[in-house]
């Protein structure tokens, strides 16, 4: 273990002291670059220096269990430096395994809704409210960026940008089909009925992550669709960009601009043009990849929300929790991530043979 972790030392060292020449305080780009990957570095030279620690004062303590004077002093420290370093062990095997690049992006969420008609956009409102409460508990920003009404109430579909910290480490797992199964308003024999919404999420990129050919888009500008009055704009504001070769649409009329809207529209087709090069990549990479990193496949059932029983369950983990009136009103999404990440580290642990 001790020879996997110094080199993180010698980095973060190494690191330091370019901090300090002038070279590199004159290169604000490298600067911040350095800076950055000395951050990153950080807990797991930290972790790494206590480990080595506690192995030297376990092998010190061994020494003097021999010692008449110093050898119960001695047992007693073991006690409770071995248990330390088993757990020590296991806090490094999670900071050594490879990391997601997009783990610290911010994130488009898109919500459709799919079988179940007008209780499926009811659905969609309701759970994009709840993703809404659990950015407000991160203190993550949200910005709508999309939307299609239901005459029902709810959303056809939805589409907002989440920005916080680590906001894609967090819900890079609401990917997929999610089942809602409830008695709907309008249903008067008390049946319950089975809808189903989809989730995308998909990391914002930068124009260095993804380019796109001018050539390959097919823009087209209209007037705004609304409820009628005020709201409606008389100008050709709202704008539908048409990506050719994938034959991916993004509408946007949120905006009274129509720059605005063509630069809200832009930025979603980065963002989906992105996560499709990902699923490519996974599929290329093979099927113990799909296992690790999971695939975002939206047609996959991910999760089931039983109103009359109060219950949420999770069909990637079998989770279940009878907390679903909390999930949706407070915000507790950790409680189903968390234990997706601890078992997302488990599978990457065993494949990386850590």
């Amino acid at each position: 273990m001790q020879k996997k972790l110094q080199p993180f030392i010698d980095r973060y060292n190494e690191i330091n002291d370019l901090l300090m020449s002038p070279d590199i305080t004159n290169d604000i780009k490298k600067m911040t670059s350095l800076s950055k990957e000395q951050s990153n570095l950080a807990g797991i030279v930290a972790k790494a220096k206590e480990y080595i620690k506690t192995v030297n004062d376990i092998e010190e303590n061994k020494i003097l269990l021999e010692d008449k004077e110093l050898g119960e002093l001695a047992k007693e420290e073991l006690k409770t430096l071995e248990p330390k370093k088993i757990e020590l062990e296991e806090e490094i095997k999670i900071l050594l395994l490879p990391t997601d690049p997009n783990d610290d992006k911010n994130i488009y969420l898109e919500l459709r809704a799919g079988t179940g008609g007008d209780e499926a956009a009811i659905f969609v409102g309701n759970l994009f409210r709840a993703y809404v409460r659990y950015a407000e508990v991160k203190n993550w920003k949200v910005e709508l960026i999309s939307s299609s009404d239901s005459d029902a109430g709810g959303y056809k579909e939805i589409v907002a940008l989440f920005r916080g910290d680590k906001v894609y480490s967090r819900l890079k797992y609401e990917g997929g089909t999610h089942r809602v199964q409830r008695v709907p308003a309008t249903e008067s024999q008390g049946r319950v009925h089975t809808s189903a919404i989809t989730v995308a999420v998909m990391p914002e990129v930068d124009d260095v992550d993804i380019q796109i050919n001018p050539n390959d888009l097919k823009i087209d500008v209209m007037r705004s669709s609304g409820c009628g009055g005020q709201s409606v704009n008389t100008t050709d504001s709202a704008v539908r960009i048409t990506h050719i070769p994938t034959g991916i649409v993004v509408t946007n009329q949120d905006q009274k601009s129509q720059h605005k809207n063509k630069e809200k529209a832009m930025n979603v087709l980065k963002a989906r043009l992105y996560e499709l090069e990902m699923q490519e990549q996974i599929e290329k990479e093979g099927a113990d990849r799909k296992a690790q990193v999971g695939t975002g496949d939206r047609s996959g059932r991910i999760r089931t929300y039983n109103y009359p029983q109060n219950r949420v369950t999770d069909h990637r983990i079998n989770l279940t929790l009878y907390r679903l009136e909390q999930l949706m009103n407070d915000g507790v999404f950790d409680e189903l991530i968390d234990p997706l990440i601890a078992d997302h580290q488990a599978r990457l642990i065993e494949a990386n043979g850590l």
